[in-house]
């Protein structure tokens, strides 16, 4: 992260007596804006939890378990790039300290599996795929490691910084070093099994980690930190704010100031917009039916890229090392449309003119030349221009993409777009922010033959590289997933019968993007939900999904009694227990119980996993022994 100025692309010489502006405000390094430019790249989880069906693993796995039947990493990253991924980071180390390369710092690794009789290297292979695809690569090696036995001890942390050091020099040019922001709590800790609470920031240090990344890879971006070249975008769902401005204050990461930004702000600490294609982020069977549809991930990208944030979307593979065939497909059609989208800017062709204009370099006809390094400017005092479009004839879109050329900052504050139809002007659009890429969608197509673009805000002249337009290509529908666990009740006939407050639908619409809250639970006021199966089943367990959307005031539930009955009159006490770690991990939690004949299912809670004043959750389901 950089302040004003520090820009290290090359700006416009003079031409005709006319200067390029002054950067205004904050400015991206070098490997920022090779990180703006790479737009949309995949998340690989892919470890020992995949092998234990957990989310977070407790550190006392036995290698052993790690075992896949027909790893390829070729398939995986094939799989990434139909979707039109750039890039690939891969989890080389998650919370449970397993290792996918073959280390020598820890026997917790690869080297102690039956994956090719412990000489295989995940890490390595995925890299070499990765580059065959011409796809750039990554690493996540997560801070807290519940497996080793001095974590929250200063050895610990020399035993990080090398692992740091092997990942940066073994595996060739990374572009992307990501730290999770999960660290101290319960775990095996060399068998210690306790709680271990750290204050992350003096622990770490993590200016000398993220500097002792560059010093290997300097033009690796890291991720989230005070002090990194990147940030969380505040939620898991993918959906960046609306403004979502790439500055933010000099102190560490506030949630609510990462969402959307902080306009003017001194440090350019642009948003990474994450999310998985299904609800957790390591493989579970019981998922399979829970994968996002290709015009969802549209509205992903819609809600990331299009603000001008870059879409890290995670892709898990199955117990055998190859992502499942459903959401191979879906991916596919996912990327098909979008290439066929952005195949053809329908703005060339027209002619630009603008308001104004500070000298032939910097004329209005450069938001149309596709060359990202020059733009349209005016002089300094015209800060509020305006600029049009005269189309040619018969150009439908509904997409318009406009660019700032970032080495001289965000300079836009709000904008407006206008559309002429049948001699008429219409505003369409009105938003905050542009920065690296604003892409407004139009809620139908238009035929238009002018477009005109207003600075309606700004602290200095506008920089605008690009503005183009596109008409979306839908994607290809792609069938049901079929479940391939077949534990998994389906929910075809189920239907709420009771619950504590409404919109208890959403608990069973099999999308963990809705969710049902209700007021937070007590003893003496527990929350309740009832659910008609539909039928008589055999009924040996049932699951709940926390919603990973980051609301102020709500958690999760702390625990669950759970009951059946036959008939809906006579109940059978089933299960009651705690949710493990369900307040930090928002896992999928999976309760089995002695398997009994029932057609209803009744949870209670009594408490939030952690204080909060409403209590979410996104869904439930059962399954059979």
């Amino acid at each position: 992260m950089l302040a004003a100025g520090a820009a290290t692309t090359a700006l416009p010489a003079l031409a005709q007596g006319n200067a390029a502006p002054r950067p205004w405000g904050a400015t991206p390094s070098k490997r920022q804006l090779a990180w703006h430019m790479r737009e949309q790249y995949a998340f690989i989880h892919f470890s020992i939890n995949t092998f234990t069906d957990r989310e977070w693993g407790y550190g006392d796995e036995s290698p052993k378990l790690f075992n896949p039947t027909a790893f390829d990493a070729d398939q995986i990253v094939g799989a990434a790039k139909a979707g039109g991924m750039r890039g690939i980071i891969l989890t080389a180390k998650h919370h449970d300290g397993f290792c996918l390369w073959p280390t020598m710092l820890t026997e917790h690794c690869i080297r102690n599996s039956p994956y090719k009789n412990g000489k295989g290297d995940i890490v390595g292979e995925m890299e070499k795929a990765t580059r065959r695809a011409g796809l750039a690569f990554g690493l996540y090696l997560s801070p807290w490691d519940r497996n080793h036995a001095e974590y929250g001890r200063p050895a610990y942390i020399d035993y990080y910084r090398k692992q740091v050091v092997e990942l940066c020099t073994r595996y060739g040019e990374l572009f992307e070093f990501w730290f999770d922001g999960a660290n101290g709590g319960d775990g095996y800790y060399g068998g210690a099994r306790e709680t271990r609470k750290i204050d992350a920031p003096k622990y770490y240090n993590w200016p000398s980690i993220v500097a002792l990344v560059h010093q290997h890879q300097p033009m690796a971006c890291t991720f989230d930190p005070l002090g990194s070249d990147i940030r969380w975008v505040g939620n898991e769902d993918g959906i960046a704010g609306d403004p979502c401005w790439p500055t933010m204050p000099n102190h560490p990461y506030v949630q609510s100031e990462g969402n959307s930004g902080v306009r003017g702000a001194p440090l350019w600490w642009p948003a990474e917009t994450n999310t998985s294609i299904r609800p957790g982020w390591f493989y579970h069977a019981d998922e399979d039916a829970k994968v996002k549809s290709p015009e969802r991930l549209v509205r992903y990208f819609d809600e990331s890229v299009a603000r001008g944030t870059n879409m890290h979307l995670n892709i898990p593979p199955d117990r055998r090392g190859r992502v499942a065939d459903h959401d191979v497909a879906v991916l596919k059609s996912f990327g098909d449309a979008q290439a066929a989208t952005f195949a053809r800017d329908l703005a060339q062709g027209a002619v630009a003119r603008a308001s104004a204009e500070r000298g032939k370099a910097f004329a209005a006809s450069r938001v149309l030349d596709g060359n990202r390094d020059t733009y349209w400017s005016t002089p300094d005092r015209d800060t509020t221009p305006s600029l049009t479009l005269d189309l040619p004839p018969g150009r439908a879109f509904d997409l318009i993409r406009i660019r700032e050329f970032l080495p001289l900052g965000v300079r836009v504050t709000r904008f407006a777009l206008d559309l002429e139809e049948g001699g008429q002007w219409k505003t369409v659009a009105e938003h905050e922010c542009i920065g690296a890429q604003r892409i407004v969608r139009l809620p139908r197509v238009s035929s238009a033959r002018r477009l005109r673009l207003r600075i309606l805000d700004a602290p200095a002249c506008p920089a605008i590289s690009e503005i183009a337009l596109f008409r979306q290509v839908q994607p290809v529908a792609v069938a049901a997933p079929k479940v391939s666990d077949p534990t998994i009740i389906p929910r075809q006939g189920w239907s709420i019968v009771t619950a504590s407050g409404p919109g208890a639908e959403a608990l069973i619409d099999g999308d963990a993007q809705t969710r049902w809250t209700v007021p937070s639970p007590t003893s003496a006021r527990p929350a309740s939900v009832t659910i008609d199966l539909g039928r008589e089943v055999s009924l040996a367990g049932f699951s709940l999904t926390p919603s990973r959307t980051i609301a102020k005031d709500t958690a999760p539930p702390r625990g669950y009694v759970a009951e059946t009955s036959a008939d809906g009159k006579a109940w059978t006490p089933a299960a009651t227990g705690e949710f493990g770690n369900i307040a930090y991990a928002l896992a999928t939690q999976r309760v089995p119980f002695t398997a009994r004949r029932a057609r209803f299912l009744r949870v209670r809670f009594d408490a939030p996993a952690i204080p909060a004043g409403q209590m979410t959750v996104a869904d439930i389901g059962a399954f059979t022994g």
